[in-house]
């Protein structure tokens, strides 16, 4: 191959992505405009990759043809959610982290007379469940309200159900015992032979509602907050904007728990908070 060809080749494919790029502009003000789900603040090279995967499994020729379907065919809107919504999570993810809140965080709270847990973004409830366990094992259970919320509806409702693939129980039994769980794990579930069911009683004082980290306001004053591994895929300046709404929803005294790939680095200094464990990314508000 020529350099004549290899020049136009490299032309044509940056010529590709640029019209991609207006297409996904697009796309993501159709969604904000039509259905107030706002996209344009998340990192781009995640979204763009998700979007050319729904395209490409739609067999579609362009993104504009993704959008028409959004914009005119019924139902279309949840299945591009599902591709667009960040849903990777496990009971008791990251072990550790659990295992500090147990052991460093609990001890505070316990002169508390309530206590409410804001987890944001929790998708399909894991960590929800995880938490609702921990504190019934601490004695705190009936006076815990844990409010657990995603944009995602489907996702939500998954969580509700409290039902988790049976084969994924043995990973989230050796994560239980590693973040410090006192019982057979097993005693918090019933099963059948495709899903695990945990028991009724931890769902108690569990509330699921929507809720957008993008949109959305405050809706309570929190003694701890769980927004782990979600602002990871934000930009930084909707990483702030998050970060505003997190600090203005947590109590004097209160913890925050973020992912172990998350930083306050660029987080300015008025919502900065004490570091309380670093390694395991929980901090304390002032």
């Amino acid at each position: 191959m020529n350099d004549e060809m290899i020049d136009f080749l490299t032309e044509k494919e940056e010529t590709v992505n640029e019209l991609q790029e207006i297409e996904i502009d697009l796309l993501l003000q159709g969604l904000y405009q039509l259905y107030g789900y706002d996209f344009r603040g998340y990192v781009r090279a995640s979204l763009r990759r998700r979007i050319l995967n729904r395209m490409k499994a739609e067999r579609l020729p362009t993104i504009t043809a993704l959008l028409e379907k959004v914009l005119h065919e019924k139902g279309y809107l949840e299945r591009l959610l599902n591709d667009l919504s960040i849903r990777m999570t496990e009971m008791y993810r990251d072990p550790s982290f659990f295992a500090a809140f147990r052991n460093q965080v609990v001890p505070l709270l316990r002169d508390l007379p309530e206590i409410r847990i804001w987890h944001a973004g929790c998708a399909t409830g894991e960590e929800v469940y995880s938490m609702a366990i921990l504190m019934m094992e601490e004695g705190l259970g009936d006076k815990t309200k844990i409010y657990a919320t995603d944009m995602n509806e489907k996702a939500l409702a998954a969580a509700q159900k409290g039902a988790f693939p049976l084969k994924k129980m043995q990973q989230y039994t050796k994560n239980y015992l590693k973040a410090g769980g006192k019982k057979a794990f097993s005693e918090y579930y019933t099963t059948d032979h495709q899903f695990a069911y945990f028991f009724p009683i931890l769902e108690e004082n569990l509330f699921f509602a929507q809720h957008n980290l993008v949109t959305d306001g405050s809706f309570n004053e929190f003694h701890v907050i769980l927004c782990r591994n979600v602002m990871i895929y934000f930009d930084n300046e909707l990483q702030q904007q998050v970060h505003r709404l997190i600090h203005s929803s947590l109590a004097d005294g209160g913890f925050v728990g973020f992912g172990s790939k998350e930083s306050l680095l660029f987080v300015p200094k008025s919502l900065r908070y004490e570091e309380f464990n670093s390694q395991e990314r929980i901090y304390r508000k002032r």
